[in-house]
This record gives C-alpha cells, structure tokens and sequence, in this order.
C-alpha cells in the first residue's frame, strides 16, 4: 500500500527552523518525483519544493535559501529544512508523490505555524 506520513510540525517563532519529515511506505523515494505543497487557511494548495528521481531539486521562489529539500534513501524518507522561517510560511505542509501528475498521492499533512 502506497502511504506517505508527514510529521515534525509545530509553533516557532518568526525567524526560527523547523525540520518535516516523510515516511514514505509502498515505494521507494529515491526513483520517484517528490514534492512538498502547502496550504495556508483559506487559500488553494500550493507547490513548495520538488526532488527528482535523478536528485535534481526546485524551489517556489519565496522560499529559496530558506528551505531545502533531501532525502535519506536507507530510510525511505523525505526532509524539509525550513529555516528564517516566516509568518506566511504558516500553512498545513503535504509530501506529495508525483505531484505534477493525475497520479498526485498526498499524506495527511502536518501543521507549521510560525508566530511570536
């Protein structure tokens, strides 16, 4: 059974980092197209970053240099370090698998709020 299962959320204030995490079961990261999308309250879902299966990785321009990507290939799992982190960043995060396709497979998503 494909399942992805997001985790590492939670409150930080403006200017701090948090890392999510994404157990991936079913299949393995490392040969797919993963993403992270995010939806902040009352708005659409929204294309954050993106890995391919040949390692190359893609920003939304606000957040470049800020966030980053990766993947641990023996744990089957997929990161996001979000650092200078900002009260727009505040949104539910989703992994996502084949996110640019009809085949798109989210998790449950994991809440970041960022705020003093």
């Amino acid at each position: 059974q494909v399942q992805l299962v997001e985790s590492g959320g939670g409150l930080v204030q403006p200017g701090g980092s948090l890392r999510l995490s994404c157990a991936a079961s079913g299949f393995t990261v490392y040969n797919a197209a993963m993403s992270w999308v995010r939806q902040a309250p009352g708005k659409g879902l929204e294309w954050v970053s993106g890995i391919g299966s040949g390692g190359m990785t893609n920003y939304l321009d606000s957040v470049k240099g800020r966030f980053t990507i990766s993947r641990d290939n023996a744990k089957n799992l997929l990161y996001l370090q979000m650092n200078s982190l900002k009260p727009e960043d505040t949104a539910v995060y989703f992994c996502a698998k084949d996110w640019w396709t009809v085949r798109r497979l989210l998790g449950q998503g994991t809440q970041v709020t960022v705020s003093s």
